[in-house]
């Protein structure tokens, strides 16, 4: 399992994601999940995956290969008149790769042995920002101002936490520190989450990365959120007030 946020701003587009693949008291994995290519001044297009590892490797290999093939092969991220067409390319080949699996394996009716969905997300020189999220089957949606960010993976701890603390016209800062918070949710109640997390800040019409880390495990600042975020619900929860045994509940349904 994994976790991957894409966050759209007015400013532009905030990405994390995890690296965990696999859990388990003995048997922890860390691949990267987040990968970008950019063409400075001119485009940079950036991809998380989630799901079976095979497969979203297979479709960043067969990525990486086209971006590098000569020039009489096209078909490339880079190469896509929109982002619209780069989300078309990635789905398809998500398609392509999962179904062939499938087959190879004799499990036609269960190519969801090899299933995985994608965040894709990028600017192209002339265009607005754009943030999309794929499908095992190849199809797509986009955000929008109903839908202003996406995750895939192990959504269901961190997202109340963006539903609560989003805003549109919130600084890159505030999203990070609105992701973190969100991120540690998740590590909290999900093994197969966990550090350390990737985080790429894409500034509208920047056309290369405005901030990129990796926040590795005993970061200080991370730590802080964690630290900080759990305090902050115990005096929240501490100032509710409280149940009296002896209060009855109001059933008048007024």
């Amino acid at each position: 399992m994994t976790y991957c946020v894409g966050m759209m701003l007015d400013r532009g587009l905030v990405l994390m994601s995890d690296t965990r693949t696999n859990s388990g008291v003995d048997n922890i994995s860390t691949f990267r999940k987040m990968y970008h290519w950019e063409i400075p001044g001119e485009r940079i297009i950036t991809l998380m995956t989630a799901g079976n590892l095979a497969t979203t490797q297979a479709v960043i290999s067969q990525l990486e290969e086209r971006n590098k093939a000569p020039a009489d092969r096209h078909n490339t991220l880079l190469e896509a008149p929109t982002m619209f067409q780069a989300a078309t390319i990635v789905g398809n080949l998500l398609q392509d790769i999962i179904h062939a699996r499938a087959s190879d394996n004799g499990q036609k009716a269960a190519s969801s042995t090899f299933s995985a969905s994608m965040i894709v997300a990028g600017q192209i020189k002339g265009q607005e920002p754009r943030l999309f999220m794929i499908y095992p089957e190849g199809n797509f949606i986009e955000a929008s101002f109903d839908t202003p960010f996406f995750q895939i993976g192990e959504t269901k701890y961190g997202r109340p936490i963006l539903i609560r603390g989003y805003d549109r016209k919130m600084t890159f800062e505030q999203a990070v520190k609105l992701l973190c918070v969100s991120f540690d949710s998740t590590v909290k109640a999900n093994l197969s989450v966990g550090l350390p997390l990737d985080l790429l800040v894409l500034e509208q019409d920047r056309f290369t990365p405005l901030h990129d880390r990796r926040i590795e495990i005993g970061d200080t600042y991370f730590q802080s959120i964690s630290d900080g975020w759990g305090e902050a619900l115990r005096q929240a929860f501490d100032s509710l007030p409280d149940y009296r045994m002896e209060t009855k509940l109001d059933t008048s349904g007024s």
